[in-house]
């Protein structure tokens, strides 16, 4: 994680900072932000040989995906494993919708503001259907955060790092 945090402060990106080791990177960037996400992906497979698709949310988009879940949702981490879909343009909620495979009294998903939420029951979560999602075509313009992480880097933009 600190060669991923040097190379975003070697290409000019400020504030830099990362969560857990699954590639959360947080920080500041005058970059305009339609080119954003192309040029951190350009940046880490030149720079560390890392050919991957970079999904990017500001700190309000973050914000309204926290405050936006559906009612009690990440709410009982105990009776439910709770994630966040977050979808790469052209990517949309109503087509990953549509490719989304749920199991009765396992799963269930919500379209969001450029995310799904998902939610599976924890006693059965080996039966959800989540990780049938890989093997779409549509999983290559996501990536999946835990509810927790995702709420933790919300807390970390707003200040408790």
């Amino acid at each position: 994680m600190a060669d991923l945090r040097g190379v975003f402060e070697q290409h000019g990106h400020s504030n830099v900072s990362t969560y857990i080791q699954s590639g959360n990177v947080i920080f500041e960037s005058d970059v305009a932000r339609d080119s954003l996400e192309s040029a951190v992906e350009s940046m880490l497979e030149t720079d560390l040989g890392l050919p991957i698709v970079v999904v990017v949310r500001s700190h309000a988009q973050l914000r309204n995906v926290v405050a936006k879940a559906p009612d009690d949702f990440g709410n009982r981490p105990d009776e439910y494993h709770s994630d966040v879909v977050f979808l790469k343009a052209p990517l949309t909620p109503r087509r990953t919708m549509s490719v989304v495979q749920l199991r009765d009294g396992v799963d269930q998903a919500w379209a969001g503001a450029g995310v799904i939420y998902f939610q599976r029951l924890s006693a059965r979560r080996t039966q959800s259907k989540l990780s049938k999602l890989a093997s779409t075509p549509e999983y290559s313009l996501m990536t999946i955060r835990s509810w927790r992480t995702t709420t933790r880097l919300l807390e970390i933009l707003d200040g408790d790092r």
